[in-house]
């Protein structure tokens, strides 16, 4: 009885350790659940941003607006078009505009001459021939394709300089007066579309001929003004220019590099 008695508490203590057992066992079966619960959400989560779904997980949406703010930045920088050379849509538009624009006032002034015979008239058209050219160097330089190339005097790619050609001519066609005030508008209008088309412009090539041009245009359009009040008697009134930019230009001497029968530019209408 006795020794009964002795093993009386060595069972009450295997009970107590097989209960503790069986309860830490319960417990870590209960965190694998939970764990395995965890990654199921993970997993579903991953599902949902692969499907485009929305996700609750604040890491998970920064990181997806840091990839919509680098696919913006990728759009835009695609948006600006440039090319191997670094050129941007906006410039090689004007590239194109400007040889088919020179090409414009040479044919003009070609034609006008033929009518007429005033020496200005063939004296500018060989300057904006001359500009003509140097634009499409750039074209050539920057890999353009020519829209001038092969075009007979008088034909156009552009269908709004075909249209402001057929115009200029019919009206320069007139008269002599009327054929000067036609060479004067013309430079007004290039003076207007270079001075646009130099705004924010950064390529250094592009601007250093944008701004001879303009030099010539003023040039060009102190030439035509100042004959026509010979020819007429008459004050030249601007056609495009405002008043006061008009008067600014004819009180500037005749600019560098861009001698006064030498060169020129041409203008989209505005």
């Amino acid at each position: 009885m006795k020794n009964k008695q002795k093993f009386i508490p060595i069972i009450l203590g295997l009970l107590i350790l097989a209960t503790l057992t069986l309860t830490a066992c319960t417990n870590t079966a209960a965190e694998i659940t939970t764990d395995r619960s965890t990654a199921v959400v993970t997993s579903e989560e991953a599902a949902a941003i692969q499907s485009g779904e929305p996700v609750a997980d604040e890491a998970v949406a920064e990181a997806e607006t840091e990839d919509e703010t680098t696919l913006a930045m990728v759009s835009e920088a695609q948006s600006l078009a440039v090319n191997a050379n670094g050129l941007t849509d906006a410039e090689i538009e004007g590239l194109l505009y400007m040889r088919e624009e020179e090409k414009l006032a040479h044919d003009v002034y070609v034609t006008l001459y033929e009518l007429w015979g005033l020496q200005l008239f063939n004296n500018i058209a060989d300057s904006e021939l001359s500009h003509t050219n140097a634009v499409k160097a750039l074209l050539d330089t920057y890999g353009i394709d020519d829209p001038a190339t092969g075009a007979e005097v008088g034909v156009f790619t552009n269908p709004m300089l075909q249209s402001l050609y057929d115009e200029l001519v019919a009206a320069g066609a007139k008269s002599l007066a009327d054929a000067l005030k036609v060479g004067a508008a013309i430079e007004e209008i290039d003076i207007l579309d270079l001075q646009q088309n130099l705004t924010g412009m950064t390529n250094t090539d592009l601007r250093q001929v944008y701004e001879n041009l303009l030099k010539g245009s003023e040039n060009h359009l102190r030439a035509f003004t100042s004959t026509f009040a010979r020819q007429t008697g008459e004050t030249y009134a601007p056609q495009y220019l405002s008043q006061a930019v008009y008067n600014a230009i004819l009180s500037e001497s005749v600019q560098n590099n861009a001698p006064m029968q030498g060169n020129g530019g041409r203008g989209r209408r505005p």
